[in-house]
C-alpha cells in the first residue's frame, strides 16, 4: 500500500501494526497466477520486493536472512552434497547453498516463475549463481515434487516460503514435513523459516515444532536472528535434524570457510541457538 508522501506501508491487522518505507518509484507490478508482485525503488533501502502486500525482502538486509537459512545447516551436516530449496524464487539461497564447494547439486523447487524472472532483472545480485553448473531450477509444487523424490535422496531440504497461507500453508503441514523426512539421508536436515518469536511463537513456532517432532525428526531446533523489514524484525528458522545437532556443527570449517559472507559466523551460528527465557523448551532441543 502506498499512502502520502510515497510510503509504502505493510499493515499486520492481526498484530495491530505496521512498517513502512519511503519509496521513490514502482519500478514492477504483475499477477502471476499465484499472486501478486510489486518492485520498488526505496529512499535508503535499496530495492525492495513485495508480494501480495508483504515484504519479501531488500537490497539492505536481505543477506541476514538469506545466510542464517542456510549456511547453519550447512555446516551442520557433515558432508552436505545434495540440496534442495523449496520456493525461494528469488534465487538469494541458492546463491548461498553454492557458496559451499562441497555442494554437488541444488535444486530449486519454486511455483512461480515470475518471482525468479523479477529477481533476475531487479535483484541481479541475487541470481549470479543460477548459471552454476550444479544448479537446477524448476518451477512446479514443491509438495508434490517432494513426494516424488526417492527416499534418502537428498542431505539437506531448505523451505524458503512466505508466511504459511495460501500457496506456501502445505510446506508447513505435518504431511508435507514427513514426506521430507523420507527425502532426507540419515543424517539429513531440514530447515524452515519461522516466522517471528514475538508474534508467532504459539500460532506457528510453537505448531512446527510439534509437526516436525510428530514426523520422525531426532532433533527440533529453532535458531534466531534479525531482520528489520519483516514483522517485529526478529526472525527465526526452525532445523529439524534426523542426525546431528545444530550445536555440533562442524565449527573450525565455519570459521575458516572459503567464502564472504556479511552476517554468519562460527560466533553468531552458536549465538542463534541461545534461547530467551519466554521460548525455553520451544526453540531447544528438550
Amino acid at each position: 500500500m502506498i499512502g502520502k508522501g510515497n510510503w509504502f506501508t505493510e499493515v499486520m491487522e492481526d498484530e495491530g501494526m505496521a512498517f513502512s518505507l519511503r519509496v521513490r518509484e514502482k519500478l514492477h507490478e504483475e499477477r502471476t497466477a499465484f499472486q501478486h508482485i510489486e518492485v520498488y525503488e526505496t529512499e535508503a533501502w535499496g530495492r525492495l520486493l513485495v508480494i501480495d502486500g508483504c515484504v519479501m525482502l531488500t537490497s539492505r538486509d536481505n543477506f541476514v536472512y538469506h545466510e542464517m537459512m542456510s549456511h547453519p545447516a550447512l555446516f551442520t551436516h557433515p558432508d552436505p552434497r545434495r540440496v534442495a530449496i523449496i520456493g525461494g524464487g528469488d534465487c538469494g539461497m541458492l546463491r548461498e547453498v553454492l557458496k559451499h564447494p562441497g555442494v554437488e547439486s541444488v535444486v530449486q523447487v519454486d511455483i512461480d516463475a515470475g518471482v525468479t524472472r523479477a529477481a533476475e532483472r531487479y535483484f541481479p545480485e541475487l541470481t549470479e549463481s543460477n548459471d552454476d553448473p550444479r544448479a537446477s531450477l524448476l518451477f512446479d509444487d514443491g509438495v508434490a515434487w517432494i513426494e516424488n523424490q526417492p527416499t534418502g535422496s537428498l542431505d539437506l531440504v531448505i523451505v524458503d516460503s512466505t508466511d504459511p497461507v495460501g500457496v506456501a500453508e502445505g510446506l508447513f503441514g505435518p504431511a508435507f514435513l514427513g514426506q521430507v523426512h523420507r527425502v532426507l539421508g540419515e543424517q539429513g536436515l531440514m530447515v524452515q523459516q519461522s516466522e517471528s518469536p514475538i508474534l508467532h511463537r504459539d500460532t506457528i513456532l510453537a505448531r512446527l515444532h510439534g509437526h516436525m517432532r510428530q514426523s520422525g525428526y531426532a532433533r527440533v531446533v529453532t535458531l534466531q536472528y534479525p531482520v528489520v523489514s519483516y514483522p517485529s524484525g526478529w526472525w527465526s528458522a526452525t532445523v529439524a535434524s534426523k542426525g546431528p545437532h545444530p550445536a555440533d556443527f562442524r565449527d573450525q570449517d565455519a570459521r575458516h570457510k572459503p567464502f564472504a559472507t556479511h552476517y554468519y559466523n562460527a560466533d553468531i551460528h552458536r549465538a542463534a541457538l541461545a534461547a530467551p527465557e519466554f521460548c525455553k523448551g520451544l526453540f531447544t532441543d528438550q
